[in-house]
């Protein structure tokens, strides 16, 4: 392929404006010429490549340079009969185009997987290898590996990389000038971003809903342990003993409605880039996000970063924290290099790899048990709170959205609806309620226990 079409191909992610600013129809013609386009990409890209070049898919464009200049060459110099290429896809289209590439046999040797029922979805349809009896699984703990393995735990098809740790990211030097202290519950969180916003030109809260799914994934499953306990809330919800009509539920997405309040007044049309712009600029005194952004806030030279864990609902009870398993890496049963990837693998499970991961991809924690020493200090404290603080994970990453490979994405909707004043919190949780309940209804036989991910304080 002539260089000049590769670099096209290159191309093919659009600007995130644009993407919002088209509307539903034109925004599913574009998908689908984009799955189409990123297939053909795909196949050049393995066209070009040696027998011995393995292709790894990612949802993270932002980690192009991290592969290519620092983990990547790690792993080729310790094995220099085998190189890998990164070829991330746009996030809000991965899954989909994946899915299409792999339907075609155009994807990657090397697939990036989501957690749980995402990845467990691509499994059923023969789309990921089973790596049973890879000697590499023996360095990771079993609720590490329960992210990715099937329902009865007898097969695992993805190897455990990394987790991330949800919170609160505020600008340390304003608080010190307020006096403010980060606050431990709602209503001292409330009173502070009460405070923020008596100072002209400064927003409170940085966040916008035009991309959608920050609303649910740091909003709604940030916030909401603490009103639905954690995971014993996420238990019940799975074993029919809740519903999302439940107070717990409808109270989370009635604060996100209020949460707006405290926003920026163009909150609608921002995205998740604009945002974090914002609060790096000095413009917001805090920011709902999670560990994985802390790379990306240290560009800014002049931010005093710090965080805290999401704000009990009342003072005096336990935190609790999101400790969401990020990321997975498995092969495509379709590679022509699938005993190469299996080495990859290998190298992913080494102690060298988790130390320069923990270190190279700040706030990205390595599952492995290798003990590794991180040397951001946000990054550690981050780290820490899952002693600290109960855990669970993202509400309805394992079993919730089981076999509906929409209902993600009614989440998001849901949430951005709710903050956007066109649902209110009861509507959204009888929509996303009676989705669960037509889903279940269709389901096969009830999937094993949960993931055991509660740990105490």
């Amino acid at each position: 392929m002539p260089v000049s079409a590769f670099a096209i191909c290159s191309l093919i992610p659009v600007r995130r404006r644009v993407h919002r600013a088209l509307n539903r129809a034109v925004t599913a013609l574009y998908r689908w010429i984009a799955v189409v386009l990123l297939g053909t990409c795909a196949t050049a890209a393995t066209a070009t490549a040696t027998a011995q070049t393995l292709i790894l898919e990612s949802w993270r464009p932002e980690d192009q340079v991290l592969w290519d200049k620092t983990l990547l060459p790690a792993f080729e110099q310790g094995h220099p009969g085998i190189r890998v290429r990164f070829a991330p896809t746009v996030r809000v289209l991965y899954d989909q185009a994946l899915t299409t590439r792999l339907e075609r046999r155009m994807a990657g040797d090397l697939i990036s997987c989501r957690p749980f029922d995402a990845a467990q979805r691509l499994f059923r349809q023969g789309h990921l290898v089973a790596l049973d009896g890879l000697p590499a699984l023996n360095q990771f703990p079993a609720n590490a590996l329960r992210a990715w393995q099937t329902e009865d735990g007898r097969h695992t098809y993805c190897l455990p990389v990394a987790s991330v740790t949800h919170g609160i990211f505020y600008n340390r030097a304003l608080f010190r000038h307020l006096r403010l202290t980060p606050p431990r519950d709602e209503a001292t969180w409330l009173d502070a971003m009460a405070r923020l916003r008596d100072i002209p030109g400064l927003t409170p809260l940085a966040f916008g809903t035009a991309d959608r799914w920050e609303a649910h994934q740091l909003l709604f499953t940030t916030l909401g342990p603490s009103r639905w306990e954690g995971e014993a809330g996420r238990q019940r919800l799975l074993a029919g003993k809740a519903r999302l009509t439940d107070p717990p539920f409808v109270d989370t997405w009635a604060l996100m409605e209020r949460l707006t309040d405290y926003m920026p007044p163009d909150y609608m049309t921002l995205g998740y880039e604009e945002a974090m712009d914002i609060f790096g600029r000095g413009a917001a005194g805090m920011r709902p996000g999670g560990s994985w952004e802390i790379q990306a806030l240290r560009r800014y030279r002049w931010l005093d970063l710090d965080a805290f864990p999401p704000p009990a609902v009342q003072a005096g009870t336990p935190c609790q924290v999101t400790d969401h398993m990020d990321l997975g890496i498995g092969i495509n049963p379709a590679s022509p290099n699938v005993q190469a990837a299996r080495v990859f693998l290998d190298w992913l499970a080494s102690p060298a790899f988790s130390q320069l991961y923990a270190n190279a991809a700040i706030g990205f924690y390595p599952l492995s048990k290798h003990p590794v020493t991180i040397r951001d200090p946000l990054a550690e404290r981050m780290r820490q709170w899952r002693q600290q603080c109960q855990t669970t994970i993202r509400l309805n990453a394992d079993q919730i959205n089981g076999d509906d490979s929409g209902m993600e994405e009614a989440f998001w909707n849901a949430g951005a609806m709710v903050m956007d004043h066109h649902l209110s919190p009861a509507q959204a949780a009888a929509r996303l309620q009676r989705r669960l309940d037509q889903q279940r209804a269709q389901e096969r036989p009830p999937r094993r226990p949960g993931n055991d991910r509660a740990t105490a304080p």
